[in-house]
């Protein structure tokens, strides 16, 4: 099947030539063209059993690239496990009206920004009310733009402990059934980000925002989790996802890419969906982030301030293990990804490959 990579290869010579892009968008698409090959250098490894050999070429590790998250995925799963709770935990998502999709693409630092801000101050200012939790809670936020078609969708996907830290610096357990009410999450969103937009943007057209004032934002709360050991390994699926990854394309003839999508608002059934080499580059692109732009946020006591220490309270009332787990190496979290040890030859079974030479980067 082809990949993004042989899209880019093939048409993304012509696709600059007519379209304007960022410096980031152009580091991207060079990161992406050049992952894996001899561009980047490699090293030669070898079995001496059965005289087996396999040239292994560089990464590129740009954050864009399909085939760069799953080891950097398996690193952040393993360093937040120290993390988790003997709680149950909530998937919570928070989307805008497409009404602001221009306004956010045009200036999406600070639209980002405050996408962050507003999630981050609904769900503490919530927490800390009596009415439905009264203490402070600590959640995870990933930032995603798109949608399963590409298209410029974006979104805040948030993991919340079902409980917090009340005044008196003990645990209070939310309930069961739902974390905060989803109808007054949305409302509070609402009204906190488009307050802050026109403070932000005051030449922001007053109908626009009137029209999404009057509209009903989309806040999403899935079930709660049934245990603590499944989260991290289901926030890594949103964690470091990019915009498609490469086992979705099914095909790239006559200028046509050809990918399938989830549609959610078709019972979630699998489709496929053909873009025009052009178009689906474009798409592809409206995904890269400002350079230095952090996708992943952590708040409450899961924020780097006085984390240590409250985490501890947390995992001691809830009856959380405090022994410290040792993190796994890299040719363990490899060992996870690939199902064998990276030294094993696939050919003879042999754990023995050794690595012959070193091959440098070369000239693009």
């Amino acid at each position: 099947m082809p990949e993004v990579q042989d899209i880019f290869e093939q048409h993304g010579a012509a696709y600059r030539c007519s379209h304007r892009l960022s410096i980031v968008q152009h580091k991207a698409m060079n990161a992406i063209l050049n992952c894996r090959t001899a561009r980047l250098g490699g090293h030669l490894d070898k079995c001496p059993e059965c005289g087996y050999q396999r040239p292994s070429y560089n990464s590129c590790r740009n954050r864009h690239c399909p085939k760069c998250q799953t080891l950097s995925k398996e690193r952040w799963i393993d360093a937040r496990k120290a993390d988790l709770l003997n709680v149950g935990y909530f998937h919570v998502v928070f989307t805008v009206p497409q009404e602001l999709n221009m306004t956010i693409y045009q200036n999406q630092r600070e639209c980002y920004n405050l996408l962050f801000r507003c999630v981050a101050e609904t769900i503490q200012e919530l927490s800390a009310d009596k009415k439905y939790l009264g203490a402070t809670t600590g959640h995870t936020a990933v930032l995603h733009t798109w949608g399963q078609n590409l298209c410029f969708h974006p979104h805040i996907h948030c993991i919340i402990p079902a409980g917090g830290l009340n005044s008196l610096g003990k645990w209070q357990p939310s309930r069961k059934k739902f974390f905060l009410p989803v109808r007054v999450l949305s409302c509070k969103f609402r009204g906190k980000y488009l307050a802050l937009l026109k403070q932000q943007f005051p030449q922001l057209d007053q109908a626009l925002l009137n029209i999404c004032y009057n509209k009903e934002w989309v806040v999403y709360c899935k079930p709660p989790f049934k245990d603590a050991a499944c989260v991290v390994e289901y926030l890594g699926r949103y964690t470091h996802r990019v915009a498609i990854s490469n086992n979705r394309i099914l095909g790239l003839k006559d200028g046509q890419v050809s990918f399938k999508w989830r549609d959610y608002r078709d019972s979630s059934r699998w489709k496929a969906m053909s873009l025009s080499v052009e178009e689906f580059i474009r798409r592809f692109l409206m995904h890269v982030l400002p350079p230095g732009f952090a996708k992943i946020r952590h708040y409450g006591f899961l924020s780097s301030r006085g984390k240590e220490k409250k985490l501890t309270v947390c995992k001691v009332q809830t009856k959380t293990s405090l022994v410290q787990r040792e993190k796994l190496s890299t040719e363990s979290l490899i060992q996870k990804i690939l199902g064998r040890k990276p030294s094993q030859c696939p050919n003879c079974g042999c754990y023995s490959l050794l690595r012959m030479g070193l091959s440098p980067p070369q000239a693009c």
